[in-house]
């Protein structure tokens, strides 16, 4: 028979570990704005003004490096940003650099150029790029079953599934909020679980049934890039992690771009913000997270020099070849003939917007992310051979409140581009 003592000792057992369970899912909450913080969260001003800083590596763009330096500045400030750093490579040289902001603002360290951001979702952009490079290697097949390079595969639904469609987002994976695999779920709310191989990741969400029979539709799933990753990794034999440094990284030199969980003290990663998206002045550190569940789509950290360093090379035939850039870069036609929502390609979304009456319409090859307390964005415009990137530390309500500063800096450098060309003739 249990005793007073016994019982009061289960109950307090019980709600110990009721609490341990719900705590993470009340901060997810809290972060994404559905409850209040508890009243003891502390939050705390952005100290302006800004420091800044700028490295401009051509010098017939000093003054409008300048001016790009200005406007990213007060960007950043319009949105409640801590700090937001921007990159330009134009003909395959990165020809400025610039950062505003605090990296830190508790130990006041500003951001500049080498600061490392969380990049999101832009990751899918760094895993089709590598990913390209293995089809100029023909170590892979786009149109092939996954179950040609994962043996044994923890779901019967996913044997027939292409990297094609992976890419494409048109395998029907879940995505977070539709994965019906509770305890990956919880495990998506909890961010606290370390996955050092990402076939390990696959247990996340290898119970959800698929939403849609594979190549039928278009379902946007970071799981999807996760599967890619493991197929990628089983095609080649190699960690996904190796084909990414040997295929990327290494041969680009992007030394900045890595898994946030491989980061070490010698990094130069930026603290992370929560600042009611954009919408609040205060801001107050995001809450420890680990994202290596998710690395292929939204796990690397990167500064935006780096990203301009891929963008860049993803217009050179020695890299990427004009065939499989072509095909990486054309958005993807669904059975009923509709194209993919968005121009998604392959890893890639590709678009065409009006810049001004002078320059007209651009088409360009883009991803962006969004993470916690981070997003970022990288654009490639291929009749310029220009690419972009722009990254925070902090987050905004609409992603385009963000990402249109990208626009403004795309016209400074191309009507300058325009000028130089003209001048040589």
């Amino acid at each position: 028979m249990l005793t007073k003592h016994s019982i009061t000792l289960l109950v307090i057992a019980l709600l110990f570990s009721i609490s341990y369970v719900s705590w993470p899912v009340y901060q997810a909450m809290a972060h994404k704005g559905k409850v209040d913080f508890l009243p003891f969260h502390q939050f705390i001003d952005i100290p302006y003004p800004f420091p800044t800083q700028q490295e401009i590596n051509n010098k017939t763009y000093q003054q409008t490096g300048t001016y790009a330096l200005q406007t990213i500045s007060a960007h950043a400030i319009g949105i409640n940003a801590p700090g937001i750093s921007a990159a330009v490579a134009i003909d395959g040289q990165l020809v400025w650099a610039g950062a505003a902001g605090w990296a830190s603002i508790e130990s006041s360290i500003p951001v500049n150029t080498d600061t490392q951001f969380r990049v999101g979702s832009t990751s899918k952009a760094l895993t089709g790029t590598a990913l390209a490079r293995m089809v100029d290697a023909k170590q892979i097949e786009l149109d092939n079953p996954i179950a040609k390079y994962l043996i044994s595969l923890p779901n019967e639904q996913w044997h027939n599934i292409t990297p094609r469609q992976l890419a494409s987002h048109t395998a029907g994976l879940p995505h977070y909020k539709d994965n019906s695999d509770y305890l990956g779920l919880y495990r998506t709310l909890a961010l606290a679980t370390r996955y050092e191989q990402v076939k390990d990741a696959l247990t996340i969400f290898d119970n959800s049934a698929l939403l849609f029979t594979p190549g039928t539709q278009f379902s946007y799933s970071t799981f999807g890039t996760v599967l890619l990753s493991a197929a990628m990794a089983g095609a080649a034999d190699k960690s996904y992690l190796e084909i990414m440094q040997n295929q990327v990284f290494t041969p680009l030199d992007m030394a900045a771009t890595k898994a946030e969980f491989q980061a070490n003290s010698q990094d130069n990663l930026a603290t992370f913000y929560w600042n009611n998206k954009g919408r609040n002045e205060q801001v107050r550190k995001w809450r420890d997270v680990d994202l290596s569940h998710r690395l292929a789509g939204g796990g690397f950290i990167s500064t935006s020099s780096d990203l301009v360093k891929l963008g860049a090379a993803f217009l050179q035939d020695d890299f990427i070849s004009a065939k499989t850039r072509e095909m990486f870069w054309t958005p993807q036609v669904l059975p009923n003939g509709d194209e993919t929502p968005n121009g998604y390609a392959l890893g890639w979304r590709v678009i065409t917007r009006k810049i001004d009456d002078t320059i007209g319409e651009i088409t360009f090859a883009n991803h962006g992310g969004v993470s916690r307390g981070a997003q970022s964005w990288l654009m490639v415009i291929p009749k310029y051979k220009m690419a972009v990137a722009v990254n925070i530390n902090a987050n905004t309500k609409v992603f385009w409140d963000f990402g249109k500063v990208s626009m403004q800096l795309a016209k400074m450098f191309i009507h300058r581009k325009v000028q130089i060309m003209e001048a040589d003739i």
